[in-house]
């Protein structure tokens, strides 16, 4: 497969501390990958310079061959709050990405609706905010960062807030989404199985610095529903994403609980 997207040995370092470990991997054209590891791996920090938010301080990010140093309408971000304008419709709130980019007055109107209506959300173009639940809220979210139709899309833990029940039915809505669109994905997930179910493969980060310690390839057909979930080889690819993550899953809870320790002194 043709890389669309490349994260080509990039390392970062905040002061004194190293956060990413020449991380590198690619991403094909249309493919869902995942990003798991536990939290301080750096996971948001690579999003954020694949997104070219931040920079790294080693390597390089490629889109479509050519580096990527800053924002671009190719790449849309959607992140784990919904980030929504309180003040602003539902609509409002789709438009409010493509008005930042100066395209007011050529924004395509039937586009728009077909977006909405994409996500479920046709008869609630005129709520706001407050009226809409958790579900809906990060629905609108992810029509927001496909309204400026970018060829990548970052998603930072986008159902993490939602109930169990919500956020299956939303990773159902996504892969359907996926399915019409064929987007590129970068998805960050700290459930394993999310990961799992949603991805081609999965991309699992060691603790910081962050590296790149196995690409899990996800042998599922496609399409996937729910009930894929109780098969035997679903969760072997659990269980094996599992077993690489325990020894940092147990080293971080170590470390906080020595932390805590350390206060209470």
């Amino acid at each position: 497969m043709t890389p669309k997207l490349e994260i080509k040995n990039v390392s970062k370092f905040f002061g004194d501390t190293q956060v990413l470990n020449d991380v590198d991997f690619s991403i094909g054209d249309g493919e869902f990958v995942s990003i798991v590891g536990t939290s301080g791996c750096g996971k948001t920090t690579l999003l954020r310079i694949v997104a070219g938010l931040d920079h790294p301080t080693g390597g390089e990010v490629v889109l479509d061959g050519q580096p990527v140093e800053e924002p671009t309408r190719k790449i849309g971000i959607a992140f784990q709050s919904d980030r929504l304008l309180p003040w602003r419709t539902v609509r409002k709130n789709v438009t409010f990405g493509l008005e930042l980019g100066k395209a007011e007055g050529k924004i395509d109107s039937d586009r728009i609706d077909a977006l909405i209506d994409l996500v479920g959300l046709a008869d609630f173009t005129k709520f706001y905010p407050y009226q809409l639940s958790g579900g809906m809220k990060q629905r609108v979210n992810l029509a927001r960062a496909l309204a400026v139709d970018p060829e990548v899309l970052l998603l930072d833990e986008p159902f993490a807030a939602l109930d169990a029940q919500t956020r299956e039915l939303m990773q159902l809505e996504l892969l359907r989404i996926w399915g019409e669109q064929k987007k590129t994905v970068y998805f960050i997930t700290h459930q394993i199985d999310e990961a799992v179910f949603l991805s081609d493969r999965v991309i699992v980060l060691e603790r910081r610095p962050g590296h790149v310690r196995d690409i899990i390839e996800i042998d599922l057909d496609r399409p996937r529903d729910l009930s894929i979930k109780r098969t035997k080889k679903f969760n072997e690819y659990v269980e094996q994403i599992w077993s690489l993550l325990e020894r940092d899953v147990r080293n971080a809870d170590m470390e906080t609980n020595n932390t805590i320790r350390a206060r209470n002194v």
